[in-house]
């Protein structure tokens, strides 16, 4: 199994939940892409909660990352940086065009398909069950300093040297074959 973060530094745990998305469920449809032409898709950002991140915290990024993507590397689907520490949810659809519902300062980073907002589910069809890791990083700094057109790949990064915690929950979508 391909996990993201088994190369990274050890991180304290914490909690995150979602009135939309259930760790080890499957995806609603709302949460498939529209854009990638999956029926019911709608490209609509998770609602997420978090509680317990541990002392110290100064701001949090929030991640959504398909590690099963038949591409080598995996896909980013949403990258948002510099979530104020005094943040503890994002409202669902927080990850739309304009970022309508992230709160002040915080920024959303173009996601694979180079798009700065969220980009729902599209596993091919056929190609079995894919997860999609949503991630809430708890981190040491107020401002991570990557540029607003930069990868979630580079924001892990930068973030890899600053993560104190880390809250994860894993959803899982399937397109069956045709």
């Amino acid at each position: 199994m391909n996990d993201p973060f088994a190369r990274l530094p050890e991180a304290a745990t914490f909690t995150v939940t979602s009135t939309t998305v259930a760790d080890g469920a499957p995806l609603d449809p709302p949460q498939y892409s529209g854009m990638f032409g999956v029926p019911g898709g709608a490209d609509i950002s998770p609602q997420l909660s978090w509680t317990g991140a541990p002392a110290g915290t100064r701001s949090y990024a929030v991640t959504v990352y398909d590690p099963d993507a038949p591409t080598g590397s995996g896909f980013w689907h949403w990258a948002v940086a510099d979530i104020p520490a005094t943040t503890t949810s994002l409202p669902e659809g927080a990850g739309d065009d304009a970022g309508s519902g992230l709160p002040e300062g915080a920024f959303q980073l173009p996601n694979d398909a180079r798009l700065a907002r969220f980009i729902g589910a599209a596993p091919p069809a056929g190609h079995g069950p894919h997860r999609y890791v949503v991630t809430v990083h708890a981190l040491d700094t107020e401002d991570i300093g990557v540029p607003a057109d930069a990868t979630p790949a580079n924001l892990g990064f930068t973030m890899a040297g600053h993560i104190l915690g880390r809250a994860t929950l894993t959803a899982v979508g399937e397109t069956p074959a045709a």
